[in-house]
Formats: C-alpha cells, sequence, structure tokens
C-alpha cells in the first residue's frame, strides 16, 4: 500500500485520519504545522500522497506546496470558497477536500489519486482468496469464482473500505448507484451470496442495525 503524509494541525482529525488511513493497509506519518512537515518532506523522498491543510502554523499550506516536488497533494481546508478551491488547485494540488467530510469520501478521493499514479493495490488477498481489482479476477484456493457483476461491484466497495464499517444505505448507493429503484434488502441478499462464493462468513461481520464490514483481521 502507499505511505501517506498527513499535514493537520487539528490533533483530532489528523488521528482520525490516520486510524482510517492504517485500517486500509497504507502507512501514515504525522505532522502538525508546517515547519514539521518540512522537515518530513526533506528527509522523506519516498511518499506517495501528501495530505495537507491549508491553515497551518509557521508555514501555510499555499507555502508549503511550492516546497512539495514529484509527489501528489490533496488540500483538506475549511476555506470552502470557489476562489479559494480554484488557487488551490492551480496551485499544483490533485484534489481539493473541505472540511467538515464524511472518511468515505477521504478514502475514495486517496484511492483515485493513488490509482491516477499507479501505487493504488491491484491485488488484495483474504484466507484463500485472491482478488485482481484490475482483471476483476477472484480466485478461490486455487479455482477461479465466477461473480456477477452486481456480485463485483459488492465485493470492489468492501474491499476499497475494508475495515470501514458501511451502512446498507451506503453500500446500496456505492454498488449500485443513487439512481437504483430497489431497498436494502438487496444488499443483504447479495452478501448471503459473496459469503457463501468466498467462504468469507467470519470475513464480511454484519453490524447490527447498520449494515456490514469485511474484516481483514478475523
Amino acid at each position: 500500500m502507499a505511505k501517506i503524509l498527513i499535514v493537520e494541525d487539528e490533533k483530532a482529525i489528523n488521528q482520525l485520519m490516520k486510524q482510517n488511513l492504517v485500517l486500509q493497509g497504507h502507512q501514515v506519518m504525522q505532522a502538525f504545522d508546517g515547519r514539521q512537515a518540512l522537515e518530513i518532506l526533506d528527509n522523506k523522498a519516498d511518499l506517495d500522497l501528501v495530505i495537507l491543510d491549508i491553515m497551518l502554523p509557521y508555514m501555510s499550506g499555499m507555502e508549503l506546496i511550492k516546497e512539495i516536488e514529484g509527489i501528489p497533494v490533496m488540500f483538506v481546508t475549511a476555506k470552502d470558497g470557489i476562489q479559494d478551491k480554484i488557487k488551490g488547485l492551480t496551485s499544483g494540488a490533485e484534489d481539493y477536500l473541505v472540511k467538515p467530510f464524511d472518511m468515505l469520501e477521504l478514502i475514495a478521493r486517496v484511492n483515485l489519486i493513488l490509482k491516477r499514479h499507479k501505487k493504488d493495490t491491484t491485488t488484495f488477498s483474504l484466507v484463500g482468496v485472491e482478488v485482481d481489482m484490475v482483471s476483476q479476477k477472484v480466485v478461490k484456493d486455487g479455482q477461479e469464482i465466477i461473480l456477477t457483476p452486481q456480485e463485483w461491484s459488492l465485493l470492489e466497495v468492501l474491499i476499497r473500505n475494508v475495515n470501514i464499517a458501511l451502512s446498507r444505505d451506503k453500500l446500496l448507493n456505492m454498488a449500485w448507484g443513487y439512481d437504483f429503484d430497489g431497498d436494502a434488502r438487496t444488499v443483504d441478499v447479495h452478501i448471503v451470496k459473496l459469503r457463501k462464493k468466498l467462504g468469507w462468513e467470519e470475513q464480511i461481520k454484519t453490524l447490527y442495525k447498520l449494515g456490514y464490514r469485511l474484516e481483514t483481521t478475523a
């Protein structure tokens, strides 16, 4: 997975982002002001992504991005004006996410940036199952498992959000789309099918009155 630097002076937000990205399998470093971030950047040339706040002590994100070369940057900031967004994106940032934000949106945007730079995970392995995210090929104990297109969409969402709790409505929107006419019971039916085909009865956890979570620690 990727090596990511989070530069955010609000410790609670910094820690929350780190926890969720670590659950995704990423290696995460933290900085809480501009000078600390610059020291890390000077010593760590192998970073894959910098998540950068704009309003930082000692050195702003806009100043700091000028010192970052060859590493994609995503701004995460409370500055929500259109001119702020334009300035951020034209400064060289790959993306601009406004606080407050949903952690799932952060993960999705991180995945997109890493995919563009070919730093995302192309394979996923769990208890005898090998998933190739590019070819959409699933192999269990050496035998290929055939999934329907909708089963694959659901599996991809679970893998992209591994160890993250997802409500039925969230899974429905992410795997079926916002214009899908069905209800949340559709998710339950497909979860049962995935569990049976992959042998992931213990890995796809049911969360009471919420939804599901794919766990790599099971």
